[in-house]
């Protein structure tokens, strides 16, 4: 049995500023709208969630869904930069794991259009612990599209390569978003986390549809506003993999988190390496590429071959 589940956005017509180079042309567009269906039985290793358009066309949310909220990108076009308005900008988040739960669901980097799924280890599904006094993931946690942390390039602020994933963000929003749900964040600020010797940084962002997202616009407004927040988060980090007989996690700087201007450069960074992927300018380290909307990308392939992907899937595990 196929298990539709609808998840909406709706995207503003928002102005936004870039502090880094675009490298780039960015198109407007307004109203996108991304809606998500179930494969396979949830709990299971066969579930996956995949993405469509409003249109009903497939798409990866690693590849295709822009990295930036208010914009759609045409990959293959070179760079623009965005008119400063409010010295803002917002991106679009793939929320993969809702706060307070604890199925560690991530996107597929290495199948066909990057599902969602529950990340297996050792045969077995994985599920994060509770960390005392937390209930599972202590924020709505997830990616930033079109970006990507490069297993061959050694960053300069932490002296490791990258883990091989898209970057991950923690919207600490006061809502629980569900497994595939889209939605526009404003980045705060980073952290530097080493993961078993890999640069794996995370972003912490907000909602923009949060009741304190227009209060909340740099990392001392959350130590303000939420005391103790960001400390927990460090806390999360550093020991949610303890229970499963593994070290404690480190972290560059100290653990001290970086503000927005360096984020967005860290951001940037990852875009630019995700751009080269997907151009097959480097080493995939296994990725899988396949797309639908980037442009001269040569994993660029038709939204019919994209429908059989999913056709192919539905057969095996619906």
């Amino acid at each position: 049995e196929r298990l539709p589940l609808r998840q909406n956005l709706y995207f503003q017509n928002n102005s936004a500023t870039f502090k880094a180079v675009i490298s780039h042309a960015l198109l407007p567009r307004k109203n996108m709208h991304y809606q998500t269906e179930q494969r396979g039985q949830p709990n299971s290793p066969d579930y996956r969630i995949y993405f469509k358009t409003s249109e009903g066309k497939y798409v990866s949310p690693f590849h295709d869904i822009p990295l930036r909220a208010e914009t759609q990108e045409d990959s293959d076009v070179p760079a623009k930069k965005i008119k400063k308005n409010d010295n803002e900008v917002l991106y679009n988040m793939v929320v993969e794991v809702p706060r307070w739960s604890n199925a560690k669901m991530e996107i597929a980097t290495k199948e066909p259009l990057n599902p969602i799924k529950q990340d297996v280890k050792k045969g077995k599904l994985r599920y994060v612990a509770n960390i005392f006094p937390h209930k599972g993931y202590i924020w709505n946690y997830g990616a930033l599209p079109q970006t990507w942390e490069d297993p061959n390039h050694k960053d300069k602020n932490t002296n490791c390569c990258g883990d091989n994933d898209p970057i991950d963000v923690c919207d600490i929003g006061t809502q629980v978003c569900s497994p595939g749900e889209v939605i526009q964040v404003k980045v705060l600020g980073i952290l530097a986390m080493i993961d078993e010797g890999e640069t794996d940084w995370k972003v912490i962002a907000i909602n923009v549809k949060d009741p304190d997202a227009k209060n909340l616009n740099t990392l001392e407004d959350v130590r303000k506003s939420r005391p103790g927040h960001l400390e927990a988060t460090v806390d999360w980090f550093r020991k949610y993999k303890v229970p499963d007989g593994k070290p404690q996690n480190q972290f560059g700087f100290n653990g001290e988190f970086k503000d927005k201007d360096f984020a967005v450069e860290i951001i940037e960074s990852t875009h630019e390496h995700w751009r080269a992927l997907v151009q097959k300018q480097t080493n995939a380290g296994g990725i899988e590429c396949k797309n639908v909307l980037c442009g001269d990308s040569p994993f660029k392939c038709s939204v019919d071959e994209a429908q059989h992907i999913v056709q192919a899937v539905r057969t095996s595990t619906a």
